[in-house]
């Protein structure tokens, strides 16, 4: 895993624990390198020649590993980002599991659903590309309304006005795409302009934000008996799509599960 900062990733425990459930321990590993934006493509290259087959690939580097590949997957160059990458003799090779990662989180399709994404930054570009291919009516809010109007005018999405509440009772999926939520302020739903009242049981609330505890708006949407996905699965998920690509085996599951709540 490479990004700046890099010591909070759960990715190196996800996939150890995965490694070892599998009996693949002592053939491959996992670990977290922080590299600076200026470093970038320099520490990339020398990966190969150390052993790497490869990376995944965190914030602020998304977009430069798809600028440095040598071929990028179809998800990767859509969105315009990549969250991973593979070396084979002499090549690299961008994909995005951001993506599937997020719909093989939900616990239905999201065909033909009306979904309400929140943020327009790199999380967001990923979910919002995922929800239109899927056949889904998507609109998008960020607190910078231009932003929001050029994600959805590239992608085949709509934008909301920035509104004093949101009406979230219109929408059958809730994705949060924002930071909101990491510094557990409890005011996660005033920042996003949402009412407890307005989330309900037929919703969908997909929580991107993890950490040890709840955010306000997980802990409200499960009172209010919506189904809820958080950000620890929507990171197993994307993981389980790493580690298949390289590894050619299926991953555990749970066993994933746990060393990412552990």
């Amino acid at each position: 895993m490479i990004g700046h900062p890099i010591a909070h990733s759960h990715s190196p425990a996800i996939h150890t624990a995965a490694f070892e459930a599998l009996g693949l321990a002592d053939e491959w590993s996992y670990e977290a390198i922080d590299v600076p934006p200026g470093e970038f493509s320099e520490r990339v290259g020398e990966l190969p020649s150390r052993g790497f087959v490869g990376a995944n690939v965190t914030v602020p580097h998304k977009g430069a590993a798809l600028a440095l590949a040598d071929t990028a997957s179809d998800p990767a160059g859509e969105i315009g980002a990549a969250n991973m990458l593979s070396f084979s003799r002499g090549t690299v090779a961008a994909d995005n599991t951001d993506a599937p990662g997020f719909l093989a989180a939900l616990p239905t399709s999201p065909a033909g659903a009306r979904a309400l994404v929140l943020g327009a930054g790199g999380a967001a570009r990923a979910v919002v590309w995922a929800l239109v291919r899927e056949g889904a009516t998507v609109e998008i809010w960020n607190r910078t309304a231009e932003r929001a109007e050029r994600l959805a005018d590239e992608l085949g999405a709509a934008s909301l006005r920035v509104e004093a509440e949101l009406p979230s009772r219109e929408f059958e999926l809730l994705v949060n795409c924002t930071s909101v939520g990491l510094d557990a302020t409890g005011s996660d739903l005033g920042l996003l302009h949402l009412t407890a009242e307005e989330i309900g049981p037929d919703h969908v609330v997909v929580d991107l934000p993890y950490g040890a505890t709840d955010t306000e708006l997980a802990r409200t949407a499960r009172e209010r008996g919506a189904t809820v996905v958080d950000g620890f699965e929507v990171l197993v998920r994307q993981g389980a799509a790493s580690f298949r690509i390289w590894t050619g085996v299926d991953p555990p599951l749970d066993v994933m599960r746990a060393a990412a709540r552990r």
